[in-house]
């Protein structure tokens, strides 16, 4: 069989299509929302039913933090009736969006399949699999280094001007919500460049070119992440940023070497 009419024949084998109406795709649509709903629900029960536990596991930065600074004794206070309700919220919902996501990400990648080409299809569960490894990569970094890196400068800020440090529960659980889902977000930056590229939009020296517009991109984004107005952190957050940028830009090279190639 020659290409052409290996071509030809390659719709007609496909088992995935069928035909599908508008308010098919519809239905299909809402059964992936609510699977991934149910999903996260079950995962936020699954918390709260262990809150204790979690809310244990979620304080570790701060007493790491607390570990080096033995003179100063704080513990985590709340200054209204309902600060204890946003701190059980800020819990259930970080858990159950950590703990959730594969799933989704499982739902929704049934969804698109059938609109998949063969090729598109293959990309699939790689493009899946590198999304949850950079999200998760990035909220483990967040999670490990960037929260008690923030606390450890205001504990330091606090003790150089003889102020009390009394924190509430709801502004710290905040804090680690904003920088583990803010950082676990800006990691899937790069996949974003990846897939540009796969699909024409962007070319390797394109990225190269514009490397310098991209790592100052890269700073305000990890300005609008930090809490804090000091550079350090900025920076902690923006080198990895630019590191991964470098990496799409090899990894998009070496795709058109591939596809250069093929042709």
């Amino acid at each position: 069989m020659n290409d052409h009419e290996e071509f030809e024949a390659e719709p007609a084998a496909d088992p995935r299509e069928k035909p599908m109406g508008f308010f098919d795709h519809l239905e299909d649509l809402r059964w992936t929302l609510i699977k991934c709903a149910l999903v996260f629900a079950g995962f936020v029960a699954l918390i709260a039913f262990n809150l204790r536990r979690f809310a244990h596991l979620l304080v570790r930065p701060l007493e790491q933090v607390q570990a080096d600074y033995p003179s100063l004794h704080t513990e985590l206070i709340t200054n209204s009736p309902m600060g204890v309700f946003s701190v059980i919220i800020s819990i259930c919902l970080l858990g159950g969006f950590l703990l959730a996501l594969p799933f989704c990400l499982f739902f929704v990648g049934q969804f698109i399949a059938p609109a998949l080409t063969r090729r598109e299809l293959r990309l699939l569960l790689p493009a899946a699999g590198a999304a949850l490894v950079l999200f998760l990569l990035g909220a483990s970094f967040g999670y490990f280094l960037i929260v008690p890196s923030t606390l450890r400068i205001s504990f330091e800020l606090n003790e150089l001007l003889g102020y009390n440090v009394l924190w509430t529960a709801d502004k710290y659980y905040s804090l680690l919500l904003w920088l583990v889902l803010g950082l676990g977000g800006a990691f899937e930056f790069p996949l974003l460049i990846v897939l540009a590229n796969i699909m024409g939009l962007v070319a390797a020296a394109t990225l190269r070119k514009y490397r310098r517009h991209a790592m100052v991109v890269m700073f305000i984004i990890a300005a609008i992440i930090t809490p804090t107005p000091d550079m350090f952190n900025q920076t902690l957050i923006a080198l990895p940023l630019i590191a991964l940028y470098e990496l799409s830009i090899l990894v998009a090279a070496r795709l058109e070497r591939r596809r250069a190639a093929a042709a």
